[in-house]
């Protein structure tokens, strides 16, 4: 692209509208003269650290009526894919790359000094936001970023929504925070707490209904004039196990037939509900048997919380729904929701119970305008020492535990592994998609295996957005990821396959047929199990391994794992492999 003197001015037809855009060196500043009415407002849902199986519509026992109402109205997804862990998954999501290519292979906490591995967003990725706002719409986050490096107070804020393409944000910058009190808690580019925020000031505070709160109050105060993109990423159900009391108290006795009975009873729903075939299989239990749990009290109560969580959410995302409704903006907007990764079984707060301060006498009480600079504070804003421990009773402010493995187990149903792994149960994530005026057909199921890294360009599709080739300087990754607009009409989605690493563990999907092993991790090596060979079609929870009888075939997708290692930057990584 020649440089001219004065700068470039280029006219970009949007779906029938002119938006005038200029470059002088920076992001672009869109000159608009009239909204598109045909181009529909768009808002990513993404929830945090769910299984499978998790919501009413897929299954689960939580209730979650208006995200069934959207799945009832929309699509609803049975094979989408995750990266089975959260900032990789995000990156993805926000850029159409593999996460690798977006710098973000693995998490924000380090930077490896390689390309895959850098812990910050890439500049040689641009985001949705970015790019919609350079195309005439406004753009507006809440909830969970993410996507920088580990910050600290006053640190350089290049990767921060605002910087990134939001004209607004309110959420956490870092990747968890207690409820009633988070860490980090942003507006704009400025640290806020839940007493000095200047414009939010709940009666109780809850940082799920603050984000549901506050994408409420971006619909409402958006410039009419534009359409809108929104992306509203809810921390729940993330550890800690956190809820209001009448929230949890509403799931008391739902779970006390255990996790085994529990796995079982999902298995038919999602059955009847068509989620999974009439003869899939229910992956082993992999967990301790609920009649040797000696803290069921303190169990079932992380569950009761969990559901709580997860209820409360969908509460949340009814009222964003009431204003689209209110300000007549729902028939025209296009919902998506998803997760991004299975299921945690993360063990937060095991053995005795004690304080999370490792010093407990050295604790000092949090002032109205103490700013929390942690994921996981020693003490609640009334001076509470936070707990953890097995027999913790999970659900108020001074306690902080997650809800362990076999409940990770139930939501996962009927799939292996968890969060971190790529087998199903680790990268399997429900799909809603919601648009009146857009979609012709209404409560079906789609079948097309799909990954986060498909909605960036399914939103460029529909809004006739071009991905660009340069951004603010920076040359931009081509796009990895494929428009999804075909499977509305269940259509196929034409890729070559789909593939995975994340911290070594790794995937091909190809066609019907999955190649897929693990790895052990110690410190900064590891072992890779053998392939494992599966046919998705017939073996959802990956039970009967056929590699042995397909050596040509993992041969080939094995090769073709390599290839996407080299090209998206998954290779050289930074841990050192054992044989």
């Amino acid at each position: 692209m020649k440089k001219l003197k004065f700068g470039l001015v280029a006219l970009l037809a949007v779906a029938g509208s002119a938006v005038i855009i200029s470059w002088r060196g920076n992001a672009p500043k869109p000159v608009h003269k009239q909204q598109d009415k045909k181009r529909p407002n768009i808002i990513v849902i993404l929830s945090d650290d769910m299984g499978f199986s998790d919501l009413g519509c897929y299954g689960g026992e939580a209730e979650t009526p208006n995200l069934n109402m959207l799945a009832k109205e929309g699509l609803r997804y049975t094979q989408f894919y995750n990266t089975a862990r959260c900032c990789p998954s995000r990156a993805s999501l926000m850029t159409g790359l593999d996460p690798h290519q977006a710098g973000m292979g693995w998490m924000t906490s380090n930077d490896f000094k390689l390309p895959g591995y850098r812990g910050d967003l890439s500049h040689n990725a641009v985001t949705i936001a970015e790019v919609l706002k350079s195309a005439g719409y406004e753009t507006a986050m809440t909830g969970k970023w993410h996507l920088n490096y580990d910050p600290k107070p006053n640190s350089n804020k290049q990767n921060w929504p605002l910087q990134r393409g939001f004209d607004h944000y309110y959420g956490i910058i870092l990747g968890a925070a207690n409820y009633f009190d988070p860490g980090y808690l942003t507006r704009g580019n400025t640290l806020v707490n839940t007493t000095n925020d200047p414009e939010y000031h709940p009666e109780h505070y809850y940082f799920t209904d603050a984000i549901s709160d506050n994408s409420v109050k971006f619909i409402k105060e958006r410039d009419k004039s534009k359409p809108l993109f929104m992306y509203v990423a809810y921390t729940a159900a993330h550890w800690p196990m956190q809820a209001p009391d009448a929230a949890i108290a509403k799931y008391k006795g739902r779970f006390d037939k255990g996790w085994e009975e529990l796995r079982h009873e999902r298995l038919e729903r999602m059955k009847k509900l068509g989620v999974i075939k009439q003869d899939e299989e229910l992956s082993p239990f992999d967990g301790k048997p609920w009649a040797s749990e000696p803290d069921k009290p303190a169990m079932l109560r992380r569950m009761e919380t969990y559901a709580a969580m997860i209820d409360v959410m969908d509460q949340g995302i009814g009222r964003i729904i009431k204003q689209l409704k209110a300000d007549g903006m729902y028939d025209n907007t296009l919902i998506f929701f998803l997760q991004d990764n299975g299921a945690c079984a993360e063990i937060i707060g095991n053995g005795e119970v004690r304080p999370v301060a490792p010093n407990p006498n050295r604790v000092r009480k949090l002032g109205p305008d103490s700013l929390i600079y942690s994921i996981k504070p020693v003490t609640t804003r009334d001076g509470k020492l936070v707990m953890q421990g097995r027999n913790v009773m999970a659900g108020p402010a001074d306690t902080y535990v997650s809800y362990m493995q076999e409940w990770a187990n139930v939501s996962t149903t009927p799939l292996r592994k968890f969060k971190h792994y790529v087998h199903e149960g680790g990268i399997s994530t429900p799909l809603i998609v919601h648009w009146p005026d857009g979609l012709k057909a209404k409560g079906e199921m789609r079948g097309q295996a799909g990954h986060e890294m498909d909605i960036m360009p399914t939103i460029l599709d529909i809004t006739k957005t071009p991905y660009p080739k340069t951004y603010n300087g920076h040359d931009i990754t081509p796009v990895e990821g494929k428009s999804l607009v075909p499977s509305f009409d269940n259509k196929p989605i034409q890729r070559e396959a789909i593939y995975w690493d994340h911290e070594m563990n790794k995937a091909v999907r190809m066609g019907n047929w999955k190649l897929v092993s693990e790895a052990d991790l110690k410190g900064m090596t590891y072992t890779s199990a053998p392939w494992e060979l599966y046919d998705i079609s017939t073996d959802r929870s990956e039970l009967n391994n056929v590699a042995a009888q397909h050596p040509d075939l993992v041969k080939k997708m094995n090769d073709m794992w390599e290839a996407y290692a080299k090209r998206c930057n998954v290779l050289p990584g930074p841990w050192k492999k054992v044989e």
